[in-house]
């Protein structure tokens, strides 16, 4: 891809998410798209949307579940940018119309008090720098078609990553908590849909350790002169699989001792 390539493809995304109306995949348009390709998209797509003037509020990891990368074929999370407009509080209804095609995962928002940047970090060094966890939802979407209506081919990393990583908004709960005295591999959702149990599942599902996804992100970022910021708030990276999330749905994630996550969709 060119870099006209990637400015294109950037605006036509950032303008998909204002009309609610998706674009093809990129992967069909681009065959020989790679992972650097993707991101310089996705870069394209947040200056459009920095230019609009939202605000930059903290990053999402995503990819981090084995299954989801045996899926998708690759061996690496991915991320993408949170912003102000994307931050519900919790109990929120969502707007009918505010998403394309939302879906909803589990995982454990880190919220940081202090920068991390540069290699070689630690698990300590993370904790350290973390002013509190907090349980989460994160609500998905995609401005790209998640399957081709011609072909059937269905989306690539490649997509996914150019989407912002799927991202839409986040809902966190009220609970904050230690992480030096949390164990965040047992730190646990049930996740309801309409009062029927849909997933569950553990911390331990993201890459064994929740704080594992933090490091390899503030490394990512460092290759290219970035850092993560103190007051970022951090998705660390789904331990369930995506639950979609027609209008009229009610979404109950309960993490026991560590309190309930709500949202509507109207």
């Amino acid at each position: 891809m060119t870099p006209q390539d990637n400015q294109d493809c950037g605006i036509a995304l950032f303008e998909a998410e204002q009309s609610g109306k998706q674009i093809g995949l990129l992967s069909q348009r681009f065959p020989d798209m790679d992972l650097d390709d993707a991101y310089a998209v996705q870069d394209a797509m947040l200056a459009a949307r920095d230019a609009a003037g939202f605000r930059r509020i903290g990053w999402k990891i995503g990819l981090t579940s084995r299954a989801m990368q045996e899926a998708l074929q690759i061996t690496t999370p991915d991320s993408g940018v949170l912003y102000d407009d994307m931050l519900f509080e919790n109990g929120a209804s969502i707007p009918a119309g505010r998403f394309i095609q939302p879906r909803v995962e589990a995982e454990i928002a880190f919220v940081l008090k202090a920068d991390l940047e540069g290699a070689n970090l630690t698990r300590e060094a993370v904790i350290a720098a973390t002013d509190y966890v907090a349980p989460a939802l994160e609500l998905l979407d995609t401005r790209i078609l998640r399957k081709d209506p011609e072909t059937g081919a269905i989306r690539k990393v490649t997509d996914t990553i150019s989407d912002n990583a799927a991202n839409g908004g986040l809902v966190l709960g009220e609970g904050r908590f230690d992480p030096s005295t949390t164990d965040l591999r047992w730190m646990g959702c049930i996740l309801k849909r309409d009062g029927i149990v849909e997933e569950t599942g553990l911390g331990a599902g993201v890459l064994d350790d929740p704080v594992t996804g933090i490091i390899w992100l503030a490394e990512r970022i460092a290759q290219y002169g970035g850092k993560l910021s103190a007051g970022d708030i951090v998705l660390s990276g789904s331990f369930i699989r995506p639950v979609e999330a027609p209008s009229g749905s009610h979404f109950v994630a309960d993490y026991g001792p560590f309190g309930e996550v709500r949202c509507d969709f109207l």
